[in-house]
């Protein structure tokens, strides 16, 4: 018994990377590893507060975040060692936590890049075979 080929036009539609879920019915929010490391993307180099990073998330496609998903993500971060945190009370208002990446931080965030490149060539090498190779 023989599979038949799908056609083109059966195919499902390719996943849409900026910021709409699979079902297109709205922003679709990485979690996980994946949110840890957007986070430590995001702070490279600076040091933001819950709020902006949330903020930051949306300018990028993700939509409107649950701060409160954010602000546990950073704490569980924080436990881990990825991320510190301090008290800022420079400002007039309440104190906000100021996080930070640390070292352990970044070394997550490399492994975690050098595992999505490997990802990628993968596939990019299992799509290439689908081009044009022979009919089998």
């Amino acid at each position: 018994m023989s599979k038949a080929k799908a056609s083109p036009s059966s195919a499902p539609p390719p996943a849409d990377l900026g910021g709409k879920s699979e079902t297109g019915a709205g922003p679709s929010h990485p979690t996980g590893d994946m949110l840890n490391a957007q986070l430590l993307a995001m702070l490279k180099d600076w040091s933001a507060y819950g709020y902006e990073l949330a903020q930051k998330l949306e300018q990028a496609g993700f939509g409107n975040y649950n701060k409160g998903t954010v602000y546990r993500a950073l704490r569980q971060m924080e436990g881990m060692g990825l991320v510190s945190s301090i008290w800022d009370t420079s400002s007039a208002g309440p104190a906000r936590r100021m996080y930070s990446m640390t070292h352990a931080g970044n070394l997550f965030l490399q492994n975690w890049l050098t595992l999505l490149n490997l990802h990628r060539a993968t596939l990019e090498r299992f799509l290439s075979g689908f081009g044009g190779g022979d009919a089998r």
